[in-house]
């Protein structure tokens, strides 16, 4: 099956450079391209892509508000963003919005088109060492109180799970941390991912911080 995805930079040469090695790519295709939010809200209501590729900093409606409504809406249109590692209240804003993973713009290419496939596929571009420095630079302190309520539902055995997620750690090293199967790691992220209502592992990541699991000087 085909990927379909928009383009959305205001930078000409960036898109062109992606539609470049996309259109090498036999399961991958370009089927819109957009150089604000708001004609990315616009092509994803009309073409409906699965996966929208989103740069943070454009003029007019930015990544943020665009990767928001584009996320609340009733398709299943995924949103990765476009960052670099200078966006410091843009990606944390990102995560917040809905958004399914990160693609930084000096990766090589193969990596991107790795990434659209990871979140194409329903998972998060959430790997560990992403992860961890994701959050160390652009994690900030909590300004709501933290969401507790949204826990009681959880075992206590859940909890340590979603504790080790929010610091990043990938199935294998909870498994390993916690001396279980993968196959049990992977199936209390999926009562975790129904029982908070969580979109994927980044909202996880989230829950786990707001929720005072993980310290943000971590």
């Amino acid at each position: 099956m085909t990927i379909r995805v928009v383009l959305t930079d205001d930078q000409p040469l960036v898109r062109a450079a992606l539609q470049m090695v996309i259109t090498d790519t036999a399961d991958i295709e370009v089927v819109g391209e957009a150089e604000d939010g708001a004609e990315a809200v616009r092509l994803t209501a009309e073409l409906a892509p699965d996966v929208v590729v989103m740069d943070l900093r454009m003029p007019g409606m930015d990544g943020i508000e665009a990767t928001g409504l584009i996320t609340a809406g009733t398709g299943a249109t995924r949103v990765v963003v476009l960052t670099t590692f200078d966006d410091d209240d843009y990606v944390y804003g990102a995560l917040h919005a809905g958004a399914s993973g990160f693609l930084v713009k000096d990766m090589a290419l193969d990596d991107i088109l790795a990434a659209i496939r990871i979140v194409a596929a329903g998972d998060a571009l959430i790997a560990p060492a992403v992860t961890r420095r994701l959050i160390k630079e652009f994690t900030r302190p909590v300004v709501s109180p933290p969401r507790w309520s949204e826990l009681d539902g959880i075992t206590a055995r859940e909890r340590e799970v979603l504790t080790l997620v929010g610091r990043g750690l990938s199935n294998t090293e909870i498994a390993g941390e916690l001396s279980i199967s993968i196959a049990t790691a992977k199936t209390y992220l999926t009562r975790l991912l129904a029982k908070l209502n969580a979109r994927d592992r980044v909202q996880l990541v989230i829950l786990a911080y707001e929720a005072g699991l993980v310290a943000t000087s971590q």
